[in-house]
């Protein structure tokens, strides 16, 4: 007998009341009870619409032209609408700041409790339970804005999983967490689906983080269709993700590159029981083949940090005897678990705060003798949330903003801003409102109002979380672009293991208010005491070449990098 789906969507077409054309076209889906789903496609691809018609968004706050049934256990979303669904679908976003309602991380996630007239003794221990689980006991009476990015998303996860919903749906729940608490996150979940025996649909750019746990299959969507709905294993033994814009797996992309043909029968959904001994020879043909590239030149030095220490009192040290310096046209990423001091850092660099002790030179001049808009002039900061940053309600006025104030001709103002949205991906939206569009698009255009102000030096708080691989990609590159023709030096945040690996020329790992190491992003992600002690991960190349046998993992990790922005495509030592 067959089982009842627990969400069937039978030719679900929708059009949102803005557009012209419709934004799904003919959906036809069965998800069943203790399934978990991952949906993935590129920005625009129709994730979040689909999302927004399992909590009732659409039609109740998205209106719009709906055609098909949908049933989610049974009922129409918007007979019951948005409340009556969140009984049954707990939704937790991707943008955390607009889920939050209380003061303070305890009534927050009790929020929902207290709507359902829960008794206090049951509602006590059902947050202190939750708190602990996700490491958030010692946060439960601060305010949820004085928390990191990944704390903000483990409370909106808190306010979900105090609820018995039938149904949990997560919107990119990895964007801006650090590699280990993502794959904590993603372990919880799995536990979550088993213990509870929920259904969950998790939308993640970040495919091979929630691989990490067996998932039943994945809808990859483009356009507005769904293009497959399949297992892991043969997703990933086919070309539809790298066709559609998504990045693979690192160890597929390998595997690939050293002309391996991957199979169902490999169990490729997982590096570490994969089997690739059919592959073991032509990977290591292909390390001895990638060689080594010689290091490029060095600049000068930029930015010189010098036994710098920060508290906010002398009980509270976030900072301690931190030292480095960055050389002029580097690419580097700063990198380690929420809280261990990567954004006081980065505030410390920009002047919006001052070092207890230690000096800070840019340029050879002291930043202690400059002013914070002398410093804002060379030293261009990208903070992670795009909402603490846009102040405008239409795209071309706020990306124009800072030239306007600096007093620059409407004419090249024009210029700057349209070339600077063309290469951003958001030419097309120029004259649209803010609110209109996605977060990863708001990203963009935070990105876009530093870059058009063309300082010496940019820190980018976290630049791709929530973007796909092809406007990831995008944004990247065009980094690059801009640090050879400006020049430009940057300093990214971030919890991409990816990004670290294929874009940055040197890694600085915080933990505990310390530095840790400063090296080659390959060295870092090759050694398990430090990807331990600083809450990364260590990257999957790493897993491959030992099971391949090969006993010089930071060599291989760094040949494919290296081979990959040669765009060799790792054929060409077969030819």
């Amino acid at each position: 007998m067959e089982k009842t789906p627990i969400i069937e969507f039978s030719d679900v077409t929708f059009k949102y009341k803005s557009q012209q054309k419709p934004t799904l076209k003919n959906i036809n889906l069965k998800i069943y009870p203790g399934e978990k789903i991952l949906i993935a496609g590129q920005s625009g691809s129709g994730k979040s619409t689909l999302a927004h018609c399992l909590n009732a968004l659409i039609p109740c706050s998205y209106k719009g032209d709906m055609e098909g049934t949908l049933r989610v256990l049974g009922k129409n979303p918007s007979e019951l609408g948005v409340f009556g669904m969140s009984q049954i679908v707990g939704t937790v976003l991707q943008d955390t700041d607009g889920q939050f309602i209380a003061l303070t991380v305890a009534e927050d996630m009790a929020f929902a409790l207290e709507n359902d007239n829960v008794p206090q003794d049951e509602m006590f221990r059902k947050v202190d339970e939750v708190a602990d689980k996700l490491d958030l006991s010692s946060f439960l009476d601060h305010a949820p804005g004085e928390l990191s990015g990944g704390q903000k998303q483990r409370v909106s996860l808190g306010g979900v999983m105090a609820c018995d919903v039938k149904i949990l749906l997560f919107d990119e729940p990895l964007a801006n967490l650090d590699p280990a608490t993502g794959k904590k996150t993603i372990a919880l979940i799995d536990e979550i689906m088993k213990n509870e025996e929920m259904t969950v649909v998790i939308i993640e750019h970040r495919i091979e983080d929630v691989l990490y746990k067996d998932v039943d299959r994945v809808i990859l969507m483009d356009k507005g269709e769904i293009k497959a709905d399949m297992h892991p294993d043969e997703l990933l033994s086919s070309d539809l993700l790298s066709g559609n814009g998504i990045r693979e797996p690192l160890y597929i992309s390998a595997l690939k590159a050293a002309g391996c043909k991957i199979e169902p029968s490999m169990h490729p959904q997982h590096i570490e029981t994969m089997d690739v001994s059919l592959c073991k020879d032509k990977v290591q043909k292909w390390f001895h083949y990638a060689g080594s590239k010689t290091e490029k030149e060095q600049g000068d030095i930029l930015l010189s940090v010098s036994g710098v220490d920060f508290g906010y009192s002398k009980e509270q040290q976030i900072l301690k005897n931190i030292s480095f310096d960055i050389r002029k046209g580097e690419i580097v990423s700063l990198v380690g678990r929420n809280g261990a001091g990567k954004s006081t850092l980065a505030s410390l660099i920009c002047g919006f705060i001052r070092p207890g002790s230690g000096k800070i030179m840019f340029n050879g001049e002291n930043l202690a003798d400059l002013s914070v808009k002398e410093i804002g002039e060379r030293i261009g900061y990208v903070m992670q949330s795009p909402n603490q940053m846009i102040s405008k309600p239409m795209i071309f006025d706020e990306v124009a903003m800072g030239l306007e104030v600096r007093g620059v001709p409407k004419d090249e103002i024009k210029e700057r801003v349209y070339k600077i949205l063309k290469i951003c991906g958001l030419y097309p939206f120029r004259n649209w409102p803010v609110s209109a569009l996605s977060f990863g698009q708001k990203k963009r255009v935070s990105i876009a109002s530093i870059l058009v102000m063309e300082p010496e030096m940019i820190i980018l708080d976290e630049p791709t979380a929530g973007q796909d691989y092809a406007h990831y990609t995008e944004i990247m590159e065009f980094l690059l672009k801009v640090r050879e023709e400006m020049p430009v030096t940057i300093l990214m945040i971030t919890h991409d293991m990816h990004l670290m690996l294929e874009y940055t020329d040197r890694t600085l790992v915080l933990t505990g208010g310390e530095l840790l190491m400063d090296s080659h992003p390959a060295d870092v992600l090759t050694r398990e005491d430090v990807c331990d002690k600083a809450y990364l991960k260590k990257t999957s190349l790493y897993e491959l070449s030992l099971k391949c046998g090969i006993d010089e993992p930071y060599e291989f990790v760094k040949r494919f990098i290296e081979d990959e922005e040669n765009g060799k495509g790792g054929l060409l030592w077969q030819e």
